[in-house]
């Protein structure tokens, strides 16, 4: 089908913007006999604008909180109680210093929905398989609030950085950032986690209105090349999940063997596992179990998400639950086991080296000895009861808190986004309007002769209204800037 007009919606006006959509005959036809009579009304929406989305980082403000200071229009997503719309065509969010300091992140909205679906609960140890660029990973740790231990993965070592920096802007420390094959993973984690998401790489169909580019992959790679990823992935995480732990696949397409037949296929090969219900909203259709080989009824306890539908893009998603199966161990297995038990790290510094300690006498956290560990010059707080994981490839294990040198401490950007300003003595905070914040975050040196006696100085918290955006070093009323190089505000 080809569309001469996209129109192009703000919250006040319709603005007709021209352009074309070429949609494949064969994802035509599909999608045709999937939705029958709704057909029509489904290809209206390409019509429709893209939707753009912000999700509040629940970890440093409440949404209360973040809707008194927004700078922008916002209008609430019905089903995510922390997730907006906003006026994409004319306002730039990711541009203004909030962004900058991890209050907010953005995302389509139907992609909210699995991060949200997922339940969290305090000290969980979750796993995000396919986790860059970081959506779901940052709502993920933002409700582990500090607690507990997420393992974000990305097999692709580029996008694992990008993943790092969003998860360490969000100020998530408990952490480890992988870039690994899951079944390598496998190795470390057998049955080790209390939540899995699963945001499954596929062929997309959900997201063609939001990106024509998606059309060329799909007729490029289809939904038969991605399946065989995606039943390869559950398989694996269904391994790395506790008895009793639960499970979140979800992908951005509309196909029925990507959907329905991978946890169809999972259910097949553990059958140990059940299907949840999901809580509702009036816009989400149950699953279709007439599209699987089994017709099995409780495939419709699965959701799908049609533009046509809800004011977002196309999305499935199913919840499970890991029951307990049974099994008798012989002594091998039980020899592996202990082994594996015995990874578990124990290490952590004996004695806390003098300029940390002089550093954290500012600091109101009290540092567990057990927790540090110090690899060459810089020292990591770590995440209680991680796996020995020699000999995976990962980017960050735990937060950075910073580098020995020379008989002084230098606390790194990360350690910067996981403090409140009232958890750090010495803070410099601005406002956002205030012409210094853009100074700062292009590298700038700043003249703060106003806000300090000449004779202060070391290290700050650079703020800006009260939410940390990294370190300045003051003396004779000038900050040095210390802001991460890599993060810098690019005009």
């Amino acid at each position: 089908m080809e569309y001469d007009t996209i129109y192009w919606v703000n919250f006040f006006e319709i603005i007709p913007f021209g352009g074309k959509m070429n949609l494949p005959i064969k994802f035509e036809e599909k999608m045709k006999a999937l939705l029958q009579e709704e057909y029509e009304e489904y290809i209206k929406c390409y019509d429709e604008p893209r939707l753009y989305g912000l999700r509040v980082n629940t970890r440093k403000i409440s949404v209360e909180e973040f809707l008194k200071i927004s700078p922008f229009e916002l209008k609430p997503i019905p089903w995510i109680e922390n997730g907006f719309y906003y006026d994409g065509d004319h306002v730039q969010p990711s541009k203004h210093p909030y962004y900058f300091a991890g209050l907010y992140y953005l995302q389509e909205p139907s992609a909210m929905t699995p991060a949200n679906r997922l339940p969290i609960n305090p000290g969980d140890k979750v796993f995000d398989v396919c986790a860059a660029p970081g959506g779901k990973a940052t709502e993920l740790g933002a409700k582990l609030d500090g607690t507990g231990v997420l393992v974000a993965n990305d097999i692709s070592n580029s996008r694992a950085k990008g993943l790092l920096k969003n998860i360490e802007l969000f100020g998530i420390g408990n952490v480890l950032v992988l870039s690994e094959e899951p079944g390598k993973i496998e190795e470390y984690f057998e049955e080790y986690f209390d939540k899995i998401l699963i945001d499954a790489p596929c062929s997309g169909e959900g997201m063609f209105r939001k990106d024509k580019k998606m059309v060329k992959a799909w007729e490029e790679h289809g939904p038969e090349f991605f399946a065989k990823i995606q039943r390869s992935i559950v398989t694996q995480a269904a391994r790395m999940l506790k008895p009793g732990g639960m499970m979140l696949y979800s992908t951005c397409t509309f196909d029925s063997e990507e959907n329905e037949g991978t946890i169809e296929y999972l259910l097949e090969q553990y059958p140990e596992f059940q299907i949840c219900e999901i809580a509702p909203y009036e816009g989400f259709c149950p699953g279709l179990p007439e599209v699987s080989r089994s017709k099995r009824g409780d495939l419709s306890r699965t959701v799908r998400m049609f533009p046509h539908k809800l004011h977002g893009e196309g999305h499935y998603v199913a919840l499970l639950q890991k029951g307990e199966q049974p099994k008798e161990e012989n002594e091998e297995q039980t020899r592996q086991r202990r082994i594996k038990a015995d990874r578990i790290a124990k290490t952590g510094v004996r004695k806390i080296p003098e300029e940390l300690e002089a550093f954290f006498e500012n600091v109101s956290w009290d540092l567990e000895k057990s927790r540090l560990e110090i690899h060459g010059e810089c020292v990591y707080y770590m995440p209680e009861d991680l796996p020995d994981v020699r000999g995976i490839r990962f980017l960050r294990t735990g937060l950075l808190l910073g580098e020995l040198k020379k008989n002084r401490f230098e606390p790194s950007q990360a350690f910067a986004m996981n403090l409140k300003k009232e958890e750090y003595r010495y803070c410099l905070c601005l406002s956002a309007e205030d012409e210094r914040v853009v100074k700062y975050l292009k590298g700038e040196t700043l003249d703060v002769e106003d806000l300090v006696s000449p004779k202060e100085k070391g290290w700050y918290l650079i703020c800006v209204d009260e939410y940390p955006l990294g370190w300045g070093k003051l003396s004779a009323g000038t900050v040095k800037n210390k802001y991460l190089p890599g993060w810098r505000w690019q005009s």
